[in-house]
């Protein structure tokens, strides 16, 4: 579904990603993994066109992205959800939902019922504001912000960043959902090796720029951890 080759990126007089060449298998949960400052957020900012890439492609199915302006990439299908949320704390969780609305196509009016079955918390506070929620429901507000445009493609940046347990293990039941039930292709950042172990179906890791290990998930040894996560 998502092809990179030969991707560099240079951030001012860093050279920050090294010739990448990854996949991203359709109906996988991928997870990205890596100490921090290996590249891994800049890769995602450069697949969704926040970045520009230096040099090298990025393929969704047969459209290549390089080309293509930040805003199409969710017209595409392409659902992102940023390190640290991003939502919009003067507006309500409903208002917020209906910003995820503009990208999509065909056009709806408003926010599917379906959202509200997996983050059921949210049609309980619709009216409020989003920055008067707690981290972990600003999370849910966030991914189902990225769900309302319907995408084929879901890409999270740290989803269990500072939420609180109980909320970690519900969105790992929402990924696992997501990815199980309706065959949507993750594509996640993660650094809590439990969390990667239980919704992920592939991984790859990044050291220090260069994509160093891909496989399953079950290849993630102690060895690799060691060599490359460990801190």
């Amino acid at each position: 579904m998502l092809q990179i080759h030969g991707l560099n990126q240079y951030y001012g007089g860093s050279h920050t990603l090294w010739d990448v060449d990854m996949s991203v298998p359709e109906g996988s949960c991928t997870c990205l993994m890596g100490r921090n400052g290996m590249g891994k957020t800049t890769l995602l900012k450069c697949i969704m066109g926040l970045l520009p890439a230096s040099s090298g492609q990025i393929w969704f199915g047969e459209r290549d992205l390089g080309a293509l302006p930040a805003e199409m990439r969710a017209q595409l299908r392409i659902g992102y959800v940023p390190q640290g949320r991003e939502i919009f704390s003067q507006l309500t969780v409903h208002e917020n939902l209906r910003v995820g609305l503009a990208a999509r196509r065909p056009r709806i009016k408003d926010v599917p019922e379906h959202i509200f079955q997996l983050f059921p918390v949210l049609k309980r506070m619709l009216r409020r504001r989003g920055g008067d929620l707690s981290g972990g429901q600003q999370q849910q507000l966030a991914i189902a912000r990225a769900l309302v445009l319907d995408p084929t493609l879901l890409i999270l940046d740290e989803p269990t960043e500072g939420i609180q347990p109980n909320i970690v293990h519900e969105i790992g039941d929402v990924i696992l959902r997501l990815n199980h039930e309706i065959r949507l292709t993750v594509l996640l950042v993660e650094q809590k090796l439990p969390f990667a172990r239980r919704v992920a179906s592939d991984l790859r890791i990044l050291d220090k720029g260069r994509l160093v290990a891909s496989g399953k998930i079950d290849a993630l040894t102690d060895e690799l951890v060691r060599a490359h996560l460990s801190v």
